[in-house]
């Protein structure tokens, strides 16, 4: 056995299993090996006897978080007009900020700031949004792979009902300069990898879809967009594909909702039955978004239905309609506004536990990757390893309910350690 690939955490290790299991294993041992789990143990095995291990007793050991949905480059104007409902808020605060992406020295400036916040925070992969953008998608992808994160990052498409400023001349415009970002980043990053990003079916003529549904097909490639996140946007897509039986169908259309595409649908918070049928039928994954589904009035999800049909369900901080990075937020907000849900629209769906909140900002998000977000055999060690430092308690508490604290109380970088795939960033 090589000690040069192994590496043995020591502390307070906790995981998800599922959505209703939460593993916690007080001053134990998490093996690495190859940047893969060897497994988690109460006491150290003995073939590891003189193996070096890197101690964190007291402290609390548990996976890299995972974030679904973000947009990069609203990064630098979070916590703008969010008294406002979608469309508002993106007419007169997104598009005319995205549109500055366009001068690549604010880009690098911009997405510098973003990138190393992003590095200290408690995420460890994250899909993304950039802008229409070549340039600035590039130095975005160069940002994050030096990082050493593991992302996804989408040039966003979009070629009709946005400003001037914001829109490709046409579908085969958007699509060839698609195809450009590929080729000239192909083959050139180790942790950054490209997803297809119609950013909604508003701003994607059929056009541009159908070429979109070629690239696909030719690169093998992801996709993540937006799916019935506001009412009004709902009621302006039935006006622009009146023949999808609901919004999810007009992606489908297109071959670009699920099935043999990996792909994320952000929020999801007021589908019709027939849209939730097709989306676990397609396997489709649920980024839920909770602070931003509050800031901009769209509503709560139901996250419960999702979660008691096992659906794919992880979560996103959907910057700048959120305004943190840490999913740990989110798994907060998940819950308090599940409870809100339950209380005011729908009791028959109870609220999520602290475990399935865990879980989707964890391993539910991770599945997306791979063999992601959770400490068991085989799958890639993503860790974090926590400073509570800052909220000292007079009590005892178990491992538990330290994790449950922390998810409440935590600031965005709270973080003593970062591993991800095993390499120890800081």
């Amino acid at each position: 056995m090589n000690k040069e690939n192994t590496r043995i955490l020591k502390g307070d290790i906790c995981y998800s299993t599922d959505k209703n299991t939460l593993i916690t294993v007080p001053d134990g041992y998490l093996i690495c090996q190859n940047g893969l789990s060897a497994g988690v143990f109460p006491r150290l095995p003995k073939q590891y006897d003189g193996f070096p291990i890197e101690d964190y007793s007291g402290k609390l050991i548990v996976p890299g978080l995972v974030d679904l949905h973000i947009h990069a480059p609203q990064y630098a104007f979070r916590g703008f007009k969010m008294d406002l409902e979608l469309l508002d808020w993106l007419n007169s605060s997104a598009f005319p900020e995205e549109a500055r992406y366009e001068d690549t020295e604010y880009a690098k400036k911009a997405y510098t700031i973003f990138v190393q916040d992003l590095r200290k925070s408690v995420n460890t992969r994250a899909c993304l949004f950039a802008t229409l953008h070549l340039p600035a998608t590039k130095i975005l992808m160069e940002l994050l792979e030096q990082s050493g994160l593991e992302t996804f990052v989408g040039k966003v498409n979009m070629d009709r009902n946005c400003p001037g400023y914001l829109r490709e001349a046409t579908g085969d415009v958007s699509a060839d300069t698609t195809i450009a970002w590929l080729e000239e980043t192909a083959g050139i990053y180790s942790h950054v990898r490209p997803i297809l990003t119609p950013r909604f079916i508003p701003a994607c003529s059929d056009r541009l879809m159908e070429r979109l549904n070629q690239i696909q097909k030719e690169w093998r490639l992801p996709i993540q967009s937006h799916l019935s996140e506001n009412p009004e946007e709902i009621s302006w897509v039935q006006k622009l594909a009146p023949q999808s039986r609901f919004y999810g169908d007009a992606y489908k259309r297109f071959g670009l909702f699920g099935g043999d595409v990996p792909t994320i649908m952000a929020h999801c918070v007021h589908c019709p039955p027939e849209e939730i049928r097709l989306m676990k039928e397609q396997g489709v994954y649920i980024a839920h978004c909770p602070q931003s589904n509050t800031n901009l009035t769209s509503g709560v999800a139901p996250v419960r239905l999702f979660l008691d049909q096992d659906m794919n369900v992880g979560l996103g901080s959907d910057i700048a309609g959120g305004t943190v990075l840490s999913i740990f937020r989110s798994m907060a907000e998940a819950i308090q506004v599940s409870k809100l849900r339950a209380r005011l629209v729908d009791d028959r769906l109870k609220p999520i536990t602290m475990e399935e909140a865990f879980f989707m900002g964890t391993k539910g998000g991770g599945s997306f990757f791979g063999k992601v977000g959770s400490f068991e055999e085989g799958y890639e060690i993503d860790a974090i390893v926590l400073d509570e430092s800052r909220i000292p308690h007079p009590q005892e508490l178990t491992v538990k309910e330290r994790l449950e604290r922390f998810l409440y109380l935590s600031g965005d970088d709270w973080i003593l350690h970062k591993y991800v795939k095993g390499r120890r960033l800081f």
